[in-house]
């Protein structure tokens, strides 16, 4: 890791950022950042404790001439994406982040960089750790597994926390305040598929779509990036006359739009299957070629599998996949520029008999988030597949009256002389989640400026760090004093 990354401004912050991310933290595989962060809090001397679901809570009094304000909650999630690009050879399970800084932005090399939400974990260490920063009651919050199904935001009972005001620090662009985000829901189709032996006398030929940009399968769904599934889906529909398929790969993470995919096909015409490949490659280039610069679809002879996929179960697989909606499939008619309704066709992948598609459709209202869903259920259902719709969770519904709405209007007035960017976005949050067991706890959220989220391309800015803290210092200071 660049040194450098620890004499940045703040210090603590980014020290404490370094040395969360020496630690392996893959959503589902907690056990050792959770060690780390009880160490922690132990070390301090504060409460520390571990809820039944694998949440860290560390509580920390006010501070001299603070005790009369309201107790506060600081959250945010210790999990990060873990995504690497195609030719970066790394272990998220043993190994810690590689960072380094790079034109005012501090970047990992191939990987993600888990700024989200490392940032906003740091971030409440750091004011935990000082002895010289004035606060109110803290209660810090620490959830698990937010990237992949916000089931440590889900299992949080009643009774642990006592403050009034919650601020998730997870949002990535300084200059908005968050008040209200979508809700979500895993679809799962699944079907087992004929083998048929591979004919003789036929070439295998190894696909690949790769170069795509990726991105938060919310923040991100609205910008028209390629999705790698649907790119290869395409090419394998062209294809599907003269061909047999094998094997398909592609996507990874249910919240990360698919950069890369690789299939396996047979064909006994070589000279009219490569003559149509290149033509359904080119065409999807030139269509994406202004977004996706980087974008490549690759052939290569490859050893011939073992089993294809009968016609039959190709077709339906193919035909399937094309009717699957992906990106925007409705904004929102009440808030300008918000994306209301969403699906992200995340992971395909057939392999050994088995057949598994995974989405995640997202919504701000709960009725189309299940409309969505059942418009996907029903024609994979339709195709002969089992649907399985799991881990959905609510939106938080934007409340404009929020009085820690008014305060951090307030104080970021106050310090940067302009006024902030109020909004919902279409990302999932805990709040809404948290606000289940804690209803009459007044949140917000917001963030530092981070670009890429959920993808190896993912940046923190550090200029704009150095923002953020000053404004968390600040309204630490202007939290309203106890009814």
């Amino acid at each position: 890791m660049n040194t450098k990354i620890r004499t940045l401004e703040p210090t603590n912050l980014w020290n404490n950022f370094a040395d969360l991310n020496a630690v392996p933290r893959a959503s589902k595989k907690e056990e050792e950042v959770r060690v780390f962060m009880v160490a922690f809090g132990k070390k301090l001397n504060l409460e520390t404790t571990i809820d039944k679901i694998g949440n860290v809570i560390i509580k920390k009094p006010a501070t001299k001439g603070m005790e009369n304000r309201k107790t506060i909650v600081m959250q945010s999630h210790l999990d990060m994406v873990h995504q690497k690009n195609n030719d970066t050879d790394f272990n998220f399970d043993t190994q810690g982040i590689e960072m380094y800084v790079e034109d005012g932005w501090v970047k990992a090399k191939g990987t993600t960089l888990g700024a989200d939400n490392g940032l906003g974990v740091a971030t409440i260490m750091s004011i935990l750790e000082a002895n010289d920063i004035s606060h109110p009651a803290i209660e810090a919050l620490f959830t698990i597994d937010e990237e992949t199904g916000m089931t440590g935001a889900m299992g949080l009972e009643a009774g642990y926390l006592n403050g009034e005001i919650l601020l998730n620090l997870d949002t990535e662009d300084d200059d908005e305040i968050g008040v209200g985000c979508a809700g979500g829901i895993d679809i799962t189709a699944s079907k087992s598929y004929t083998s048929e032996k591979t004919p003789a006398n036929t070439t295998a030929y190894r696909i690949t779509v790769k170069g795509l940009q990726g991105g938060h399968s919310g923040m991100d769904i609205h910008k028209d990036f390629g999705n790698a599934n649907k790119m290869m889906n395409r090419i394998l529909y062209a294809l599907k006359e003269i061909s047999s398929i094998a094997k398909i790969d592609g996507g990874s993470l249910r919240n990360a739009i698919p950069r890369e995919s690789n299939s396996i096909v047979v064909t006994n015409d070589t000279n009219s299957f490569e003559d149509e490949f290149y033509t359904i490659a080119k065409a999807i280039i030139n269509e994406y070629t202004t977004i996706e610069d980087e974008l490549e679809i690759e052939l290569e002879e490859c050893i011939s599998p073992e089993s294809v996929l009968s016609k039959e179960d190709s077709n339906t697989l193919l035909k399937a996949i094309y009717t699957t909606h992906n990106g925007v499939f409705r904004m929102s008619p009440d808030i300008d520029g918000l994306v209301e309704t969403s699906n992200n066709v995340a992971r395909v992948l057939v392999k050994d008999g088995n057949i598994k598609v995974l989405c995640l459709t997202r919504s701000s209202v709960e009725s189309g988030k299940m409309n969505l869903a059942y418009n996907i259920s029903s024609g994979f259902e339709l195709a002969g597949y089992s649907v399985e719709l799991s881990g959905s969770y609510p939106g938080w519904k934007p409340n404009p009256n929020s009085p820690i709405l008014k305060v951090l209007e307030t104080t970021y007035q106050t310090l940067f002389n302009e006024k902030p960017n109020v909004l919902a976005c279409h990302a999932g949050l805990e709040c809404g989640i948290l606000g289940t067991n804690y209803p009459e706890m007044d949140m917000i959220s917001f963030g530092p400026t981070i670009k890429g989220a959920h993808s190896p391309d993912e940046r923190a800015n550090i200029e704009s760090t150095q923002k953020f803290w000053k404004y968390v210092l600040q309204i630490l200071k202007d939290i309203p004093v106890k009814a």
